[in-house]
């Protein structure tokens, strides 16, 4: 699995833990809804700032947003 595609599912995993919409997450975060979207489903490329932006508005750290199975496997499957 590619790093967008991983990312897009954490968001998601967290946007599920908070039960927040797309909508409730690009208004926390000061996003576009299809901005939301699109990361999610692993078809941008999503910049540090956002990735701080999104973590900020589920009200945790980057360093937590990246304390996921997913991301400790170096990219290797």
């Amino acid at each position: 699995m590619n790093v967008k595609s991983k990312l897009g599912l954490r968001i998601k995993e967290l946007r599920s833990q908070k039960e927040m919409s797309q909508k409730d997450l690009a208004y926390a975060s000061d996003l576009d809804r299809s901005y939301i979207a699109s990361v999610e489903n692993g078809q941008r490329n999503i910049s540090i700032v956002n990735i701080e932006k999104i973590a900020d508005a589920f009200g945790v750290s980057v360093s937590e947003f990246f304390d996921n199975d997913e991301f400790k496997t170096n990219g290797k499957e």
